[in-house]
C-alpha cells in the first residue's frame, strides 16, 4: 500500500453528521439541517424540554468505486437557543434541507423610535 492509499484509508468516510444552523425569525426560531438524500419517511423529530432531537437515514449506495459521502443513520440533539412554546415545531423538507420552525415563548419585538421634530 502506498503512503497516499494509507492516508486515504485513514481519512475514510465516518458517521454522518448533517450540518445545522439556528436562525431568529422574530416570532419563531428556525432550525435548518442539511439532509440531502435522506429518506423523508425516516426523518424523526423529538422535542423534550429545552432540546430537540432530529434523526434520519440516508441509504448506502451499492457497488461504490469511491466513497466520500457518508450514509447510514444520524441522530443529533440540539438545545433551543431561546425558550419555545412546547410542541410548536413544524417541519418542511425542500431541496435537501429540513427546516423546523418553533414558536418563541417570548417573541422579539422590533421597536422603531421616531422623532417628533
Amino acid at each position: 500500500m502506498t503512503l497516499r492509499e494509507e492516508v486515504e484509508a485513514l481519512a475514510g468516510v465516518g458517521p454522518w453528521t448533517p450540518a445545522a444552523d439556528w436562525c431568529d425569525g422574530d416570532t419563531h426560531l428556525e432550525l435548518h439541517l442539511d439532509v440531502p438524500g435522506a429518506l423523508p419517511d425516516s426523518l424523526e423529530l423529538l422535542e423534550e424540554g429545552d432540546t430537540v432531537t432530529v434523526a434520519g437515514q440516508r441509504p448506502e449506495l451499492t457497488r461504490l468505486l469511491h466513497a466520500e459521502r457518508p450514509s447510514g443513520t444520524f441522530r443529533r440533539t440540539f438545545t433551543f437557543p431561546e425558550p419555545v412554546v412546547p410542541q410548536s415545531g413544524q417541519a418542511t423538507l425542500s431541496g435537501g434541507v429540513l427546516t423546523v420552525k418553533f414558536e418563541k415563548r417570548h417573541p422579539t419585538i422590533n421597536v422603531t423610535a421616531h422623532s417628533d421634530d
